[in-house]
């Protein structure tokens, strides 16, 4: 043997040494990742084709061997590193020549192209990076990074290291917002590392704070890399678990485990939430920690007061806190006593098929005992209970269609069991009253008549609600009954939109938060799926960009709005009408809703087409799109070279190699622990989409193939790529607030500063590691995205 080393383990180090001298060649990643595959294959095949490469394989004809499996050993768990002393032979590297081996990778190459690239399952997903990424480019162009960090400056300043937690606030807002690392750090780098200058702020503080914020956007929704992990983890997690299935005898993961095997991005996204938030509140504890400590490198700085009308404490605790509170906890109680609910009646045309077992209990005695020791005795014999009561009643009934009197019966049943007020409307009702609370308290002065006037159109609404509409009241005959108390109720709110712009904070925040809820609200509502969400947003972020560009050039921006307004139109008569116009019998009232539906989204689509215009016309929108096609043919051309590279480590068998060696450990947790280790000292060298598509692949089918929740090991893996960015001497958020620091800020001074937030990092992991529930109880508590 080469070195005394088995050739596989010649044959990693050779890619390794590969993947990283074409990282620092100089030529671009996307392309040096695909040629260092070529060459390692090159330099791997003359090798082994010298005779030189000698692989010490495991004699599956040899007495112990055979011992092993006849103790039940599954094969896939002996390997060298478990039984070194088992019987072994030399082979080949490659036992068939590395012609065949080409021959299989290009096989391989081309068919995972196709699903992964062209046509797969996946493809639809990964349309929402293009999506998001416009989507961020263009709100980062359209200078929204500048009115928020003046406006929370403004905010936070006062206090000790105000201007480094408005730094995390806006990084947190941008990460929500946009998404795109390296245009919130050089953005925030731009304007917020100056101020801090000037204020007297420590060069270690102001640098460390911008790039760790800058990075949010890796954890916090919409995440690029939540995208491209999540379209990897579902097939690695169904994978694996169907392997783990057949490993302990059992048919399938769903027999194994209880529940389908299945993990979307939808979910990932709800699951990193409270992770990216914690983040954020880790990083602006530490600076306001930090200036507490050392007052002098990060004074309290006041600014110009924001403008707007003055309010005593007590009005602002009235309207600012009291009457939302009330609002939103009155809705909730309503619900809870059973006033407001659901108030569908749609009745499906086949009955349900009776509930079974929690588990499925007709399975082999070998896998009996695997899912006993999953579950637990005491779920077993529940299921087994069940079960035998199922079985004695007859078993359990399939599904069938239903009768005419069993589609009466179950529809009469919904009637009489739904709410009196909708919570459809009461969700409305509450967002307009919180609009009409929150205007009264930005201006405490104003003439009250309008707003009392909506206020009552709202009462009048539920008053409607309750007397006149009834679960059977057709979404016209709805529309006409609410349509003077909707009226009342948006003549107030639109007198209150006139009183929230006096308030500068929310005159900023406002329109990219509409956003923010848009796209993640129906993603986090489990209403449709990243990629639809993604489109809505950017679509909106071009219309946003575009009537900020308006106002700039003191232009009318009407056009956008009630393009805006043609949007929420579309969506409010989609959701409330049958626009199936192609059934036998269509109802006037679906025929008006229809013809509504087309008018205003041809409208909308205008509205979109003319923000593209007066962009296109202001000289935004061309780079825009260039950046756009630029970030996204790097994903997919990386995509496309790590598969290459991955094909090559899994044609000399390195694949399997290390999975078995992350095998040989007892325990999953120390398993999942040097995975992390791994990952963490890679971030140093390597950028995530690197790790993302050559690492995660080899090392996914242990770590998703244990018990761990799929959600919680995604999310770890995540935040742990989102250190990547910050680690020398690679760490991408550094260049990017290199190449813009004032001279006066060294290289030593980014690296200084950013040693703490690697370090509160590491915290974060820890503490998602102690406790999964942060990762968990979001998604167990909103509906599957």
């Amino acid at each position: 043997m080469l070195f005394g080393l088995d050739g596989i383990e010649i044959g990693l180090i050779i890619v390794f040494l590969c993947l990283f001298g074409g990282i620092l060649s100089g030529f671009p990643v996307a392309f040096a990742i695909g040629g260092s595959a070529v060459i390692s294959f090159g330099i791997i095949a003359a090798l082994d084709s010298a005779g030189l490469l000698i692989h010490q394989a495991i004699d599956t004809g040899s007495a112990a061997y055979n011992a092993l499996t006849a103790q039940g050993i599954h094969p896939n768990e002996i390997s060298v590193f478990r039984y070194p002393d088992l019987p072994r032979y030399e082979t080949a590297l490659f036992p068939q020549g590395w012609e065949t081996a080409m021959d299989r990778n290009l096989s391989f190459i081309v068919n995972r192209m196709n699903e992964r690239v062209l046509a797969g399952q996946s493809i639809e997903t990964l349309l929402a990076v293009l999506m998001f990424v416009l989507m961020g480019i263009t709100l980062e162009r359209s200078k929204i990074a500048n009115d928020l960090l003046t406006t929370m400056a403004r905010v936070f300043g006062p206090l000790p290291g105000g201007l480094a937690v408005s730094v995390v606030v806006v990084g947190a807002f941008l990460a929500a917002s946009t998404g795109i690392v390296g245009a919130t750090v050089v953005t925030m780098g731009l304007l917020s590392l100056p101020t801090m200058l000037r204020n007297r702020y420590s060069p270690e503080l102001a640098t460390g704070v911008i790039a760790a914020s800058g990075t949010l956007g890796q954890i916090i929704p919409p995440s690029i890399v939540i995208v491209l992990l999540g379209t990897l983890a579902g097939d690695l997690y169904a994978t694996a678990q169907e392997e783990r299935a057949q490993m302990v005898g059992c048919s399938d993961a769903l027999t194994y485990l209880g529940e389908a095997a299945v993990v979307s991005v939808g979910t990932l996204f709800q699951a990193a939430i409270l992770p990216g938030i914690l983040l954020a509140v880790l990083y602006a504890a530490y600076a306001f920690g930090f200036a507490v400590l050392y007052p002098s490198k990060a004074p309290p700085v006041t600014f110009g007061a924001a403008s707007g009308p003055a309010k005593s404490r007590g009005e602002a605790l009235t309207w600012f806190l009291g009457a939302p509170v009330a609002l939103i906890g009155g809705a909730f109680l309503l619900g809870a006593v059973g006033i407001v609910g659901s108030q569908d009646i749609t009745v499906s045309s086949y009955s349900d098929r009776t509930e079974g077992a929690e588990l499925r209990t007709n399975v082999s005695d070998q896998c009996k005992a695997a899912m006993i020791d999953l579950h637990g005795q005491e779920k077993w014999d529940r299921a087994v209970a069940q079960q035998q009561a199922i079985d004695a009643s007859g078993g359990a009934v399939e599904a069938h269609q239903r009768s005419e009197t069993e589609l009466a019966a179950a529809r009469a049943e919904k009637i009489a069991a739904a709410a009196p007020l909708s919570g459809a409307i009461m969700t409305g009702l509450v967002l307009l009253g919180l609009v009409l609370t929150t205007a009264r308290g930005v201006v405490p002065s104003a003439d009250p008549r309008p707003l009392l006037i909506g206020a009552g159109g709202l009462v009048l609404a539920m008053i409607v609600d309750a007397a006149l509409i009834s679960p059977v009241t057709s979404p016209g005959a709805t529309f006409l009954l609410l349509a003077i108390p909707l009226g009342l109720a948006f003549y107030g709110a639109r007198h209150a939109v006139g009183l929230l712009g006096q308030s500068d904070l929310l005159r900023v925040v406002f329109p990219p938060l509409v956003l923010i809820v848009a796209v993640l609200g129906s993603i986090l509502g489990g209403i449709t799926n990243p990629t639809p969400a993604a489109a809505l947003g950017a679509g909106g972020a071009l219309m946003l960009a575009a009537y900020r560009k308006l106002r700039e050039e003191n232009r009318s921006g009407k056009t956008i709005i009630w393009a805006s307004f043609a949007i929420v139109i579309m969506i409010l008569v989609g959701v409330n009408f049958d626009l199936r116009v192609s059934r036998e019998s269509v109802p006037f009232e679906d025929w008006v809703a229809f013809l509504v539906a087309q008018g205003v989204y041809h409208f909308a689509m205008f509205g979109i087409l003319y923000s593209c215009w007066v962009l296109f016309r202001s000289g935004v929108l061309p780079p825009v799109v260039r950046e756009t096609a630029k970030v996204t043919s790097m994903v997919f051309t990386i995509l496309i070279g790590s598969q290459l590279l991955n094909l090559v480590v899994i044609s000399f068998g390195g694949e399997h190699y290390i999975q078995q060696f992350l095998r040989s450990f007892d325990n999953e947790f120390k398993v999942f622990l040097v995975v992390m280790l791994v990952l963490f000292v890679l971030g140093f060298v390597l950028d995530f989409l690197e790790i993302i598509y050559i690492v995660v692949p080899i090392v996914g089918p242990v770590i998703y193939g244990g018990t761990f929740d799929p959600k919680w090991v995604t999310i770890m893996i995540a935040v742990n790529l989102q250190t990547s960015f910050l680690t020398p001497p690679f760490g991408f958020a550094l260049f990017y607030l290199r190449g813009v620091a004032p001279k006066e800020v060294t290289t030593m001074h980014i690296y200084r500063g950013i040693i703490p937030f690697v370090l509160i990092q590491v915290v974060g992991l820890a503490l998602l590691w102690a406790f999964p529930g942060i990762v968990t109880i979001v998604p167990s508590l909103l509906p599957a995205g």
